[in-house]
């Protein structure tokens, strides 16, 4: 088992559920996602590149599912949080049912469109 997937088994309730229910969600929608463990968190690279990351931050009730560059993204942005963050914005997830797939999907297909046409090269 690598790094990243024991940082998501080793979580407490309720947050191992939500971030194995992103974790299929993510890697249904973009299969040619390599989920690795980097700054201390699950992070997926695309082409080698830092694509979207996992999160449960120390001491706070939730997961956030982060995009990197996000600043290009189109899709849903009322519904991301930047807390102060420039570059980055993340979908927020206090319970399993805080998980809306379709709108996770489509910030994915987003941000996947937004990798290729050279914005994050």
């Amino acid at each position: 088992m690598n790094p990243a997937e024991e940082y998501i088994l080793s979580q407490k309730e309720p947050f191992k559920s939500i971030l194995l229910q992103l974790q299929v969600i993510i890697e249904a929608t973009i299969p040619d996602l390599e989920l690795k463990f980097k700054y201390r968190i699950p992070f997926y690279y695309l082409d080698g590149k830092p694509f979207c990351y996992l999160n449960v931050p120390k001491k706070k009730p939730y997961v956030d599912v982060g995009f990197w560059s996000s600043v290009h993204l189109t899709v849903h942005s009322d519904k991301m949080v930047t807390e102060g963050r420039k570059i980055m914005k993340s979908l927020r997830h206090h319970t399993l049912g805080d998980i809306d797939g379709n709108v996770l999907v489509e910030v994915l297909q987003d941000a996947y469109k937004v990798n290729h046409k050279g914005f994050w090269k």
